[in-house]
């Protein structure tokens, strides 16, 4: 069985955002089996919990944007992009504004800066999606139609040329 991760302690970082220039403070700490990667606008008049999820994304234009109603994080994905290359499953991402801050622009201090509180495994499996059947998605028309397309199985095409 692979087990679900989470941070071992808490950590944090203070940065600015790319697009807002404003000040950010976000506290990355552990969370329980099941409860998925979770930032927390602890800035506002009442804490509203943002849920990591593809019905969470609001916009995709310059950065990618999570909402939860009016309450929305901008510029999640270098720091999504460590949690997935490491691993992470759950977890709670305080933050004081509506952007995460850039840091060096990449996800090497979102690295560090889990790698730095500790990895712990969780008693609970790991949560799998399973695509059982082709995907596709289109947007625009003409020059400006972009598309998207997945099977339920990869497949391979090889063309040989002599």
């Amino acid at each position: 069985m692979l087990q679900q991760r989470t941070l071992k302690s808490l950590t944090r970082a203070v940065g600015v955002g790319l697009h807002s220039g404003q000040r950010v403070e976000i506290t990355l700490r552990p969370a329980p089996p099941d409860t998925g990667i979770v930032f927390r606008r602890i800035d506002l008049p009442h804490v509203v919990d943002i849920a990591v999820s593809a019905m969470a994304v609001s916009d995709t234009r310059l950065a990618s944007t999570l909402s939860n109603g009016d309450a929305k994080v901008h510029t999640v994905e270098h720091l999504m992009s460590a949690c997935a290359g490491l691993g992470i499953d759950n977890m709670y991402v305080d933050i004081t504004a509506e952007e995460v801050p850039i840091l060096d622009g990449s996800a090497a201090s979102f690295v560090f800066l889990l790698q730095s509180a500790g990895i712990e495994l969780q008693n609970a499996p790991r949560r799998f999606i399973r695509i059982t059947s082709a995907i596709e998605v289109q947007e625009g028309e003409g020059a400006n139609k972009k598309m998207g397309k997945t099977g339920a199985a990869p497949r391979v095409q090889t063309q040989l040329c002599h």
